[in-house]
């Protein structure tokens, strides 16, 4: 029997969100969503632990992601949802998984948000030395939880103009690099491979650094997922989502890897103000170019507040797709104004917690919730592989005209990209440091997966 919806283009689930993301907007959060506070503030450590490996690790993480980003334009130009991975978790596996998915998630954002809050906060006060950094968070959570709670477009509009930044400013440090690897930047000298193999050559920590910036350059490329959460309030949500994936590549290898390769040619990777200051920062200092280190903190700055902005959007619809699944408290799922707002509030003052608890429990129950969410994001890429393996059949044999974005070489590869998520488990259980996190966070996997499997019987019962 044909299907009816043959001839229409597929529509969200989320029918009282408004759709007030214009397709600029949706590149931009597409572009911006690359451009993390991860590859900013994060990728220092990296550089410390692998060398000028670090371009090896982004490769290998990198492929792994385009193929986790694939796998998920698959079913999110499919199936258009706000709850993205976690409705096609409930529709692959089962309202168990989607519970798991869903919430595990929305804890790793609004942690992610009182980070990101702390973070920007510290850059401010190194201007203003003697104003309060919890003050700072605050400002930036009541403007951000403002901007969510009154419109979407709102939150478009602060993207598309954060991530214009970001690009911009990401497109010209590589400019910069460029020429002064090509020797041809004014008051600079062509450094050739010195810093590459010189300070104990490429490897220089031998493996073992290699496998702990490998660890780093994965957790780096986490807010990806924003982009497949917001297509559902766009105009168009299919066209949107199957041209921010298909771009998705270029993009990584441009600002992750292209990045990195210009900062450990240009500086000695043993450098102590690659961590102290950030790669970028640390990079254009080396380079002597006046004011340009003082402005690099503004970028990442205002990395760190657009990362707030999506996490608190992407968290609180998140919830909202939850809820709307029977998966959650209905207060959560309240709609006014095509906002969720009572999910956005829930969502803010989570992350304004964990900031309170940065400060009040800073030795014992703080990094026990960063350990918790340390691994989360693998646990969210599993999630999407087995679902991808199992919708695709059905999507293939139910209704072939919804395979507008369809993943490469399939099943290979996304049988290739689940071994490579089990051989990074594997390496984290190897490090002490990461091994805490794993257990930590397969605890709440654990305990989340007995809650929604439980959840689940009780409505069937019912």
């Amino acid at each position: 029997m044909p299907h009816s919806t043959a001839q229409a283009p597929p529509q969200a689930d989320d029918v009282s969100l408004s759709h007030g993301l214009k397709q600029r907007h949706l590149s931009m959060i597409a572009l911006g969503g690359v451009i993390g506070a991860g590859l900013f503030v994060g990728s220092g450590a990296g550089i410390a632990a692998a060398g000028p490996s670090i371009v090896i690790a982004y490769v290998i993480s990198g492929l792994l992601v385009m193929l986790v980003m694939r796998m998920l334009g698959e079913m999110s130009a499919a199936y258009p949802s706000s709850g993205s991975f976690s409705a096609h978790a409930e529709r692959a596996i089962g309202p168990w998984a989607g519970f798991t998915a869903g919430w595990s998630f929305w804890v790793l954002l609004c942690t992610a948000v009182g980070l990101e809050g702390i973070g920007a906060a510290k850059i401010v006060t190194t201007w203003l030395p003697h104003t309060p950094e919890w003050a700072w968070v605050a400002l930036f959570m009541v403007v951000f939880c403002g901007a969510n709670l009154a419109a979407v477009k709102n939150f478009g509009e602060f993207e598309f103009w954060f991530a214009a930044l970001k690009v911009g400013a990401i497109g010209l440090f590589l400019v910069l690099g460029g020429l002064a690897i090509a020797g041809v930047l004014p008051g600079t000298d062509a450094p050739g491979t010195a810093n590459l193999t010189g300070a104990g050559g490429f490897l220089p920590h031998g493996t073992e650094g290699l496998i702990i910036g490998l660890l780093a350059s994965v957790f780096a490329y986490g807010g990806m997922e924003t982009v497949t959460i917001a297509a559902a309030e766009s105009e168009n949500p299919v066209s949107g989502v199957a041209s921010a994936v298909r771009t998705a590549m270029w993009r990584i290898a441009l600002f992750y890897i292209g990045s990195m390769a210009v900062v450990v040619t240009l500086v000695p990777w043993d450098s102590k103000e690659v961590v102290e200051k950030g790669p970028y920062v640390a990079t254009l200092d080396h380079l002597g170019i006046p004011g340009a280190g003082q402005l690099m903190n503004v970028v990442v700055l205002v990395a760190l507040l657009s990362a707030m902005n999506a996490n608190i959007y992407g968290s609180s619809r998140i919830a909202y797709s939850l809820v709307q699944r029977g998966q959650g408290p209905k207060t959560l799922g309240r709609v006014s104004g095509g906002v969720p707002r009572i999910a956005v509030l829930a969502s803010s003052v989570f992350g304004f917690v964990c900031v309170v608890l940065s400060y009040w429990r800073p030795d014992d129950v703080f990094p026990w919730l960063l350990n918790m969410i340390g691994a989360v994001i693998l646990v969210v890429w599993i999630f999407i592989a087995v679902s991808q393996l199992r919708l695709r059949s059905r999507l293939e044999r139910e209704a072939p005209e919804k395979l507008v974005v369809r993943m490469w070489a399939f099943p290979v590869l996304t049988w290739v990209a689940l071994a490579g998520m089990a051989a990074i488990f594997v390496l984290m259980a190897r490090e002490p440091d990461t091994r805490v996190q794993l257990y930590s966070t397969g605890g709440m996997t654990l305990f989340l997966a007995v809650a929604g499997y439980a959840w689940q019987r009780a409505r069937a019962r019912s």
